[in-house]
C-alpha cells in the first residue's frame, strides 16, 4: 500500500516526502479534531467507576 502511494505521488523525492508529512499531519488533525471527539461517546472507557 505504501509503495502504491509512494508511486502516485508527484515530484521528486523531497516534495513527496513533504507532500507525504502534510497528508500525515491533516490525517492526524482531523482525527483529533473531529473523528475521536466524534466517538469518544460511544467508548465503554469513558465513564469513571473510581469514587472517595
Amino acid at each position: 500500500m505504501y509503495a502504491f502511494l509512494w508511486r502516485h505521488l508527484p515530484g521528486p523525492v523531497y516534495a513527496r516526502i513533504l507532500i507525504a508529512l502534510a497528508v500525515a499531519a491533516l490525517v492526524v488533525v482531523l482525527l483529533f479534531g473531529w473523528v475521536f471527539p466524534w466517538i469518544e461517546p460511544l467508548m465503554p472507557f469513558s465513564g469513571n467507576t473510581v469514587s472517595q
